[in-house]
């Protein structure tokens, strides 16, 4: 039986942050997309935040950090 391998994705520390996981290239592209048209002004910055963190929330849905924060938002 053959096993599928998924590739090591790429890793950067950065000073502040820590250690951060690049996300798959169709997402970078995605996000790359959103700032050009942002920075062009196609469509305006506050509408392109919100699309990119709806974007990347529903991507990392499953994380436990993410999920205790929406309970203490809820429990608020």
């Amino acid at each position: 039986m053959a096993r599928s391998t998924v590739p090591a994705r790429p890793k950067i520390t950065v000073p502040v942050l820590g250690t951060l996981v690049m996300p798959p290239p169709d997402h970078l592209v995605f996000y790359a997309a959103l700032g050009v048209l942002g920075v062009l002004e196609i469509v305006e910055w506050p509408i392109v935040l919100i699309v990119g963190m709806g974007h990347y929330l529903t991507e990392h849905g499953h994380s436990p950090a993410l999920r205790q924060v929406g309970e203490a938002a809820a429990a608020a």
